[in-house]
């Protein structure tokens, strides 16, 4: 597995293939990024986060170049703190380690070339297998906002979770 800056010409199809139904939409992107995902709309969502957090966006490849997974990334360079935001794994992935060998790769890169001591990342708890690969990843719960976001009659509580280099 490799990871690689997102390409909007060669990855947006798999993204748009990834993002399931309305439900799996939201417990993955809390609805930032509009449903159904259009091209534009996540286009214009990326270029916002970009101006707004300096998020990078990133695709984790097999060795052949097919793209597996996809997350987001920034680091906060006054704090040295890292932020990941939007994972998302090929459903016929998931289940399989994928996104635990995505995420190993991404804290590589965050640690040793973006230089963060910390990085964080938010999961919703009702996101079970998610919240189970970043454990297996290596990142523990430090916090829960209860009732944090509403998807219809629902109220998800969202846990943030973070990571320590060494």
């Amino acid at each position: 597995m490799r990871i690689r800056p997102y390409l909007e010409s060669r990855d947006y199809e798999y993204l748009e293939q990834w993002s399931g139904g309305a439900r799996a939409h939201a417990l993955w992107c809390a609805n930032l990024f509009p449903y159904p995902v259009t091209k534009e709309g996540l286009h214009n969502a990326l270029e916002r986060n970009a101006r707004e957090w300096e998020d990078c966006a990133f695709v984790a490849t097999e060795d052949d170049g097919e793209p597996v997974g996809f997350f987001c990334y920034s680091v906060n360079t006054e704090n040295d703190v890292g932020f990941f935001k939007f994972i998302i794994i090929d459903p016929e992935k998931r289940g399989r380690g994928y996104g635990q060998r995505m995420l190993k790769l991404a804290l590589r890169y965050a640690f040793e070339i973006t230089g963060a001591q910390v990085v964080r990342l938010n999961v919703f708890q009702e996101n079970e297998s998610a919240r189970r690969c970043y454990e297996k990843a290596g990142f523990s719960e430090k916090s829960v906002e209860e009732g944090a976001f509403s998807y219809q009659n629902e109220r998800w509580s969202r846990c943030g979770m973070e990571i320590r280099k060494g």
